[in-house]
């Protein structure tokens, strides 16, 4: 039997499986079991009232778990599906509290790595519907972009049941965009490697930039954070970690973090450089942040929660 067979499985006992994706590794359990989504809770130490991303292979699971499909949400699903984005709609009768954080809205994505759309397809194969996944690693902290550090932030947590699929290094390296498709335009709860450019470009709709009240992953102001303070746009001290674009000229007695050449590898290797600064036991990351809008945005939106 294979091992993306047996973690499917696995789930379907009501069992952890932390899944290699595009974005991130997630944490993934049976989102029709409450039992096994509670373990997902205890392992990151998640407050109960955050709620999760559903995930499957079959888009047309949407309407499995969703009612009040808007035609441009359909739309970003055909264009963008899989890929690294989730869609926040309102709630099926399926999609439970222990799901939703107790809000009448869910999220739900159809990721593109191939180890998670084969571990979604044989999950569902053996009559699964969807699988609850946020970012594996302790609440609040780095995402992890590898099984290393999947095994690293969250060995201890897991049971000897439990699994973690290998998937190599996540190509897009942040979390997915999380796009509010509940009201007549698209709103923006979470940026990232789908922009609002792209949005638009596909519904010929402009976003809303209102509030919104809907609770999603990632919405806290300090998130994604080592152990080391990071700072943001300041001149590195002897000893201090840096991050940044390769154009930027290390500062003398600086520890180079990464040097990506544009702002796709900046994401890709973000989490991997505040792990590594912990790893090195760093007091202190400099990040100088990256211009523009679209990805850029995102990443600026990650570090300024890190520094937080």
């Amino acid at each position: 039997m294979s091992e993306i067979l047996e973690a499917a499985r696995a789930l379907r006992e009501g069992h952890l499986v932390a899944i290699p994706t595009e974005t991130v590794y997630g944490l993934g359990a049976d989102a029709t079991n409450p039992t096994a989504v509670a373990k997902i809770y205890a392992a990151k130490g998640r407050p109960a009232d955050h709620p999760l991303i559903v995930h499957f292979s079959n888009p047309d699971l949407i309407t499995t778990w969703a009612t009040e499909v808007p035609e441009y949400a359909w739309d970003l699903a055909r264009a963008f599906w899989p890929g690294p984005m989730s869609l926040v709609l309102r709630r099926s009768e399926l999609a439970g509290d222990f799901i939703t954080g107790g809000q009448d809205t869910v999220a739900l994505r159809v990721p593109k790595h191939p180890v998670a759309l084969e571990l979604l397809g044989q999950f569902e194969k053996l009559g699964g519907l969807g699988v609850a996944a946020p970012s594996a690693n302790r609440f609040g902290k780095v995402s992890p972009t590898n099984a290393e550090a999947v095994r690293a932030e969250l060995g201890a947590y897991l049971a000897a049941e439990d699994f973690i699929l290998e998937g190599g290094g996540s190509e897009v390296g942040i979390e997915s965009t999380i796009i509010d498709c509940t009201s007549e335009r698209p709103r923006l709860l979470r940026l990232g490697a789908i922009t609002a450019q792209m949005i638009t470009r596909v519904t010929g709709l402009e976003i809303d930039r209102g509030s919104s009240a809907i609770r999603v992953s990632g919405s806290l102001a300090s998130h994604y954070a080592p152990n080391a303070k990071v700072v943001l746009n300041q001149v590195a001290r002897p000893g201090d970690g840096f991050i940044a674009l390769a154009a930027e000229t290390t500062p003398d007695s600086a520890i180079r973090l990464i040097a990506p050449d544009d702002v796709e590898g900046y994401a890709q290797q973000l989490y991997f450089a505040l792990r590594q600064a912990d790893a090195l036991g760093l007091e202190r990351v400099v990040a100088i942040t990256p211009k523009g809008d679209g990805l850029a945005e995102a990443i600026r939106d990650r570090l300024q929660r890190a520094s937080f």
